[in-house]
C-alpha cells in the first residue's frame, strides 16, 4: 500500500483527472475557499508530479513551459502589492515533460518555453492544495480553443494517470467580467445558475457530445462565456478521463462574484 495525504491508495491506481475553478489572487484571502482546496487535494492519492493546463496560457503548438524553478508570471494588473510577492517554488518536473512529448510527439509538434513559469491560474490554486510546494509541476499550453482538438489532446495524455501524474485542468466553467459583482453576497444571475447546472449534469454522465458541443447546447452560452479560454480545459480533463470510467463528484460547487460558478470537477 500506498501512504497518500488522506488516505492508502494501491500502487496501481490510476491517478484521478481534475478540473478545478482557479479564482483570482484574491482566492488566498478566502478562507473558506482555501479550506475546500486543501481537504479535496489532502483526500487525493498524492501525486507524483502534476500536468497543469490553465486557461492562462494559450499558444500554439502545444508547449511545454520551465521545466526547472522558474520566477511565477503575475498575470494580473491593478491589484495590492502583496498579490506580487506570492512565491511558489515547486521543483520542475523534466521527466514529466520528456513523457509528454514522447506522448504528443507522434501526432503533433511540441514546442519548449523554458524560461516560462507558473501563471496565477496554476499557482493560485496550487498554494492552496500543496502550499509546500513539494510537488513537481509541469505547465503545458492551451493550443487552441477548439474543444474536440483539446478533448483529443486530454486522450493523448491519459497514460499519465497511470504513472502517478495528476492531470488538472483549471479555469472557469462560467467566466464573465463584466457580471462579476464585487458586493457581499450577491444573487446569482438566472444564466449563470441555469449554464452551471446544465454543465454539471453534463459532466455527471460524461455526455463527450454534448460537452464538446457546447457552444450551441448550452443555455445561457454567450453570456455565460464571452471568450471561451476557461471554459475549455475541462475538455482536456474529460478526454483525460473516459478511458476509465469511474465516478464523478464535485468536490467544490457555489459562485464566486455572483455569476462565475466554482463548480469543480474529480473523474475517478
Amino acid at each position: 500500500m500506498v501512504e497518500t495525504n488522506g488516505r492508502h491508495a494501491p500502487a496501481n491506481e490510476a491517478m484521478p483527472v481534475i478540473f478545478l475553478a482557479h479564482g483570482s489572487p484574491f482566492l488566498l484571502d478566502d478562507e473558506g475557499w482555501v479550506g475546500e482546496l486543501s481537504r479535496w487535494a489532502k483526500a487525493l492519492q498524492r501525486p507524483k508530479s502534476v500536468l497543469m493546463v490553465s486557461a492562462h496560457w494559450e499558444q500554439k503548438p502545444v508547449t511545454v513551459g520551465a521545466v526547472r524553478t522558474a520566477p511565477l508570471i503575475y498575470d494580473f494588473w491593478g491589484f495590492p502589492e502583496k498579490y506580487y510577492g506570492v512565491t511558489y517554488p515547486a521543483p520542475g518536473a523534466p521527466a514529466l515533460a520528456e513523457r509528454v512529448r514522447e506522448l504528443l510527439g507522434p501526432s503533433q509538434p511540441v514546442a519548449d518555453e523554458p524560461e516560462r513559469g507558473l501563471d496565477h491560474g496554476a499557482y493560485v490554486p496550487l498554494v492552496a492544495m500543496y502550499p509546500n510546494a513539494d510537488v513537481p509541476v509541469l505547465q503545458v499550453s492551451l493550443p487552441t480553443m477548439d474543444a474536440p482538438t483539446l478533448f483529443e489532446l486530454g486522450r493523448a495524455l491519459a497514460p499519465l494517470r497511470d504513472e502517478g501524474v495528476l492531470i488538472v485542468g483549471s479555469g472557469f466553467l462560467t467566466h464573465n467580467l463584466r457580471a462579476w459583482d464585487r458586493r457581499p453576497n450577491p444573487a446569482t444571475p438566472t444564466w449563470a445558475a441555469e449554464f452551471d447546472a446544465w454543465a454539471g449534469d453534463v459532466l455527471k454522465r460524461q455526455d463527450v457530445d454534448a460537452l464538446l458541443d457546447y457552444r450551441r447546447r448550452a443555455p445561457g452560452v454567450q453570456q455565460a462565456l464571452p471568450t471561451h479560454e476557461h471554459f475549455v480545459p475541462v475538455a482536456v480533463a474529460l478526454g483525460a478521463a473516459v478511458g476509465k470510467p469511474g465516478p464523478v463528484t464535485f468536490p467544490i460547487t457555489g459562485f464566486y462574484g455572483g455569476s462565475m460558478t466554482k463548480r469543480s470537477v474529480q473523474f475517478g
